[in-house]
């Protein structure tokens, strides 16, 4: 089993790709764990430290839930995937989501931020280069050689595991 997720930040990527990880017991492998260099997102390591530890981690594991994209620096990423899942969720909700995040994980937050105002770009900016973008997104689906599943990110943790599971035995019952 080898499924990566992408959509927009604040869709639920690394909750749910934890999630399935505990479930199936696979590893779950949040790509921001290679562009960041700490848990406060500030510094970014640069592209081949995160090539390295990223061609590590695949090359030790069989299956792998994966949270994240890597398309921007590594174009030709999980090319071995079985299933790629794009989470749509209402644009409203999704920030939403990421301003209460963000209140919580500073208590400086007055509100708005650089993040915050890059987030409110994802359906604006129309560059598939741009990273976190839905452009980005679009382009990773319009190219993937894995079969794609859309799933709305605003049911449960569980639905949408149950979904992606269904497909997935679905797709490997018929290949």
């Amino acid at each position: 089993m080898r499924i990566q997720i992408i959509g927009g930040s604040g869709t639920g990527k690394s909750t749910l790709g934890a999630f399935i990880g505990q479930a199936e017991q696979i590893p779950w492998i949040d790509t921001d764990h290679y562009l960041w260099t700490d848990t406060t997102f500030t510094e970014k390591r640069d592209v081949s430290e995160r090539f390295s530890m990223y061609e590590a981690d695949i090359l030790s594991y069989n299956d792998y839930i994966v949270s994240g994209s890597v398309f921007a620096w590594h174009p030709d990423g999980f090319i071995n995937r079985d299933l790629l899942v794009f989470l749509s969720l209402d644009e409203s909700v999704r920030m939403e989501r990421l301003i209460a995040r963000e209140k919580a994980r500073y208590p400086d937050f007055t509100g708005s931020n650089e993040f915050l105002d890059w987030c409110r770009t994802y359906h604006t900016a129309t560059d598939p280069s741009m990273i976190g973008t839905f452009a980005e997104h679009q382009y990773q689906m319009d190219q993937s050689i894995s079969p794609i599943l859309i799933v709305d990110a605003s049911l449960s943790t569980q639905l949408q595991y149950q979904k992606i599971i269904e497909t997935y035995d679905r797709l490997s019952l018929h290949p």
